[in-house]
């Protein structure tokens, strides 16, 4: 994928609006944009194309921080009229989103793709009519059988997950933080893996900078 050097990193983070909906498992995309936000120093609260923004540095590079406000089936309305800005490409887009296929507490980082059933991405692949961006994936996989997977998503986590969603909202923020600055296939090569795995290139890497 080409990237425009003269755009800005836009980050998008899938949920749905709302106090209800704050700490629900379809909301984790909503909750790693808090935590890079937090990490900045900046605010995700200007208003622009039913979405709430905020911009930040990330490795001195400057991205847009993205909440849609459109509920969740419609978050393609709102990337689609954000991308209508020059200084947005979709060579720059990061969508993150849950997926009920992948284990709690793994992250997939793809450079294009299908929406694999989740209607967050469908409805941003239906509105751009492309699926080459860069998505990541945070497992939310049940360890029992679900009867109504719509209800799932959209419970909050029990207390016995919430170290696990912790540590994999930390991972995912440091993930988008490697696209930014090292480029995707880096990226992929250093999360897409099993969190032990993570574990052991993250204290590689920290090892590296000492030397």
């Amino acid at each position: 994928m080409e990237m425009s050097s003269d755009t800005n990193w836009l980050i998008a983070g899938l949920g749905n609006p709302g106090p209800e909906y704050e700490r629900t498992r379809h909301n984790l995309g909503f909750m790693v944009v808090d935590l890079i936000a937090g990490r900045e120093q900046t605010a995700v609260k200007r208003e622009e194309c039913r979405a709430f923004v905020g911009r930040a540095e990330i490795g001195g590079i400057i991205a847009e921080l993205v909440k849609p406000q459109t509920y969740m089936n419609l978050s393609g309305e709102s990337i689609n009229c954000l991308l209508k800005k020059p200084t947005r490409s979709v060579a720059k887009l990061i969508v993150i989103s849950d997926d009920l296929a992948l284990p709690l507490g793994s992250i997939r980082i793809r450079p294009k793709g299908s929406h694999g059933g989740h209607n967050g991405l469908r409805s941003i692949i239906d509105q751009l009519r492309t699926s080459d961006f860069i998505r990541i994936r945070i497992g939310i996989m049940p360890d029992h059988p679900v009867s109504n997977t719509k209800n799932f998503v959209l419970e909050n986590f029990s207390k016995g997950e919430m170290e696990t969603v912790e540590k994999i909202l930390e991972d995912t923020a440091d993930a988008i933080r490697s696209i930014v600055t090292e480029g995707v296939e880096r990226a992929m090569s250093k999360w897409n893996a099993a969190p032990n795995d993570r574990n052991d290139e993250a204290a590689k890497d920290r090892k590296d900078l000492l030397a």
